[in-house]
């Protein structure tokens, strides 16, 4: 990912889920706040509710290409954070990266 780096520590999540703004579809929950810096910062979060080890990986797997193709859309300077539900078990690529999409739209870091 060329503008971004992953979220990963505990303590970034947990900023990001208190004083971060939330939107959800029926398939993703995404939140989002200003970093102050030029490049994004992507944490996701799968629960074992969702599945499986496979299951969970996929998903993330999912999001993250998702977001690395459409990454020169995003608006930079956020630590967004995606969170899984059960119902997106059954979401093909396409389906995700709509979703993902629809979510970045509602919180106006998709530019496009």
């Amino acid at each position: 990912m060329e503008f971004s780096e992953s979220l990963k520590k505990n303590e970034d999540f947990r900023n990001v889920y208190r004083n971060g703004v939330s939107r959800a579809n029926r398939q993703l929950i995404l939140y989002q706040i200003a970093n102050g810096t030029e490049r994004n910062r992507l944490g996701i979060s799968v629960s074992k509710k969702v599945g499986n080890s496979v299951v969970r990986h996929r998903m993330a797997r999912l999001i993250r290409e998702s977001y690395r193709l459409n990454e020169s859309d995003f608006s930079r300077g956020y630590d967004i954070v995606v969170v899984v539900r059960s119902s997106a078990v059954k979401l093909d690529y396409f389906g995700m990266e709509k979703s993902l999409i629809h979510l970045a739209k509602l919180h106006n870091i998709y530019r496009k």
